[in-house]
């Protein structure tokens, strides 16, 4: 008998089945083209459509406002964080300042990138506290004038989410890397300038990376902005400048139109809800787990978790492959366990590590 298998991985995650059956079945013939889509040419009318279907369906799921751009984009979140500096200092009179609150891994990412375009002012940072939460606003340094405000809505490796928008000065956009919770939870889009995500983790396959942005913030490139990463260029050819990721296009939209099916992104809100509060039930049942984030701060997406004897780290991994429950082994900078429950991972799936914590413990 096959063992049930669920992909626990932080990314590239796991995708929906229904998404990857209809892939399959679409390989080599979409809708009657003759064409697989990894052959199609980005500009003809077949690829078009597909792109057009996607994004319509992005901004429905997100009810994106009229007068923002949604770009579809190489170059992850990594890449961005060296984009979004080159396209939003370049109206600033120099040097530039931009604020950041440093929650975690990514975000201690994204200033270090950031420090190559403009000055860096970190308003705020809970390293200290060993990224368990995110620092209350109050206590927030924040610049006058600053070009904008860089946030991690949601730490992968460190399992922090906000859950507060930040109220700052309306004239200063808020910049969010939403790359492991975006689709995962209701979002106002129009408090925030621009909103980036790798699309690996709730979207589709590494590759591409989607930008919402605001059409104010579309004149601000710096001159040595690539052109192929000036998001106004982005913009003006509706992602076509140069070739995109059209595959990974292509299964993105393939799960905005299965998100749509199953509701939307306020019906994946609950079934999310539900999942973590399982999980973190099972995780705080007594000290034989830990979780180290602030109950308030918790991440729905990403639940790093440590053993209490971590001698038995290997012990447990091993016993939880046996049971089809794969990439669970935390990641290198932190150690421990991590368990990602994005979008795709069933209810089904996180009862079933629920199961094996509680076997594992002896419970």
């Amino acid at each position: 008998m096959t063992t049930q298998v669920y992909n626990f991985s932080a990314g590239p995650a796991v995708l929906p089945k229904e998404v990857l059956q209809q892939a399959a079945s679409e390989m080599l013939d979409w809708h009657g083209s003759g064409m697989s889509v990894m052959e199609m040419s980005h500009r003809g009318p077949e690829f078009i459509s597909i792109y057009r279907q996607a994004e319509a369906d992005l901004r429905e799921l997100l009810a994106v406002p009229a007068n923002y751009k949604i770009l579809f984009m190489q170059g992850g979140g990594l890449g961005q964080n060296a984009i979004i500096p080159m396209n939003l200092v370049g109206c600033c009179a120099q040097p530039a300042t931009i604020d950041f609150v440093h929650t975690g891994s990514w975000s201690g990412k994204s200033i270090k990138e950031a420090k190559r375009y403009a000055h860096v002012n970190v308003a705020a940072s809970s390293e200290a506290s060993g990224f368990t939460g995110v620092p209350p606003q109050a206590s927030w340094n924040l610049s006058p004038g600053a070009a904008y405000l860089h946030i991690c809505t949601n730490e992968t490796i460190d399992g922090v989410e906000y859950n507060f928008v930040p109220e700052i000065d309306p004239k200063v956009p808020i910049v969010a890397d939403m790359s492991s919770h975006i689709l995962s939870r209701r979002i106002d889009v129009s408090k925030y300038g621009v909103i980036f995500a790798g699309a690996q983790k709730n979207i589709g396959p590494a590759g591409l990376t989607l930008v919402i942005v605001r059409d104010d913030l579309l004149e601000d490139a710096l001159p040595i902005c690539p052109s192929a990463f000036n998001f106004k260029t982005v913009a003006e050819h509706e992602s076509m400048f140069n070739t995109p990721p059209t595959y990974a296009i292509y299964i993105a939209g393939l799960v905005f139109a299965h998100l749509k099916r199953l509701g939307g992104v306020a019906a994946m809100e609950k079934i999310n809800i539900e999942k973590a509060r399982l999980l973190y039930a099972a995780l705080d049942a007594d000290d034989f787990y830990q979780n180290r984030v602030s109950h308030e701060f918790r991440s729905r997406m990403n639940v790093p978790f440590y053993l209490r004897d971590e001698s038995l780290n290997e012990k447990f991994l091993a016993g939880a492959k046996a049971r089809g429950l794969l990439q669970l082994k935390g990641h290198k900078s932190v150690g421990g366990m991590r368990a990602s429950i994005y979008n795709a991972m069933p209810l089904e799936g996180v009862q079933a590590l629920v199961d094996y914590l509680n076997e594992f413990a002896g419970r």
